[in-house]
């Protein structure tokens, strides 16, 4: 049995059909809140960086004061209450570019610390393989502070040539992203 479609309506929905389920306006709370809890972890330059509506920053300022775990539990509802008032999809969009060029920069830790720890361990052989793969490096710096690096690792001493080794390897990767390690 089919209900007859509402007279004003012009796509013929009847009033059942147009309605969302609890269970879906539950789904939608629930992801508010959790992208207000996102929302409280950043840094107060990144929060200034997304279209936030005045009354939301200031709560989740408020909400960075409170130490007490119900009374920060609270906020944290408030929050996600005012943000149920606004569209959310600009912030979600912004959120997921934070997160997009925190992976990027995780990637590039990981790249330069592979590139170290493959360098220090295999010597020439790992570095002939890098000049190969790009020819615009400073072969005869890299080589020093890896046969510093060797030294100090066998030496037991501080790695303060790993470090000088792993940060000239960063910065060659933000300048144009190393080759996968070998």
């Amino acid at each position: 049995m089919t209900k007859a479609p509402i007279d004003n309506d012009p796509g013929g929905l009847t009033t059942d059909e147009q309605l969302i389920s609890k269970s879906q306006l539950k789904r939608e709370a629930l992801a508010t809140k959790s992208l207000a809890a996102d929302l409280l972890e950043l840094s107060q330059s990144q929060l200034q960086r997304l279209p936030l509506e005045n009354d939301v920053l200031l709560a989740i300022q408020q909400a960075a004061k409170i130490r007490s775990h119900g009374a920060r539990k609270r906020q944290l509802q408030y929050i996600a209450k005012l943000m149920r008032r606004s569209d959310t999809t600009a912030i979600a969009e912004a959120m997921a570019a934070f997160h997009a060029d925190a992976r990027g920069l995780s990637a590039q830790q990981h790249r330069s610390e592979r590139w170290r720890d493959a360098l220090i361990l295999k010597g020439d052989g790992a570095l002939g393989a890098l000049l190969q793969l790009r020819p615009d490096i400073d072969a005869q710096t890299l080589r020093q502070l890896v046969r510093n690096a060797q030294r100090e690792q066998a030496a037991g001493k501080p790695p303060a040539s790993s470090r000088a080794l792993f940060r000239t390897l960063r910065e060659m990767d933000a300048w144009k992203p190393l080759p996968p390690s070998p």
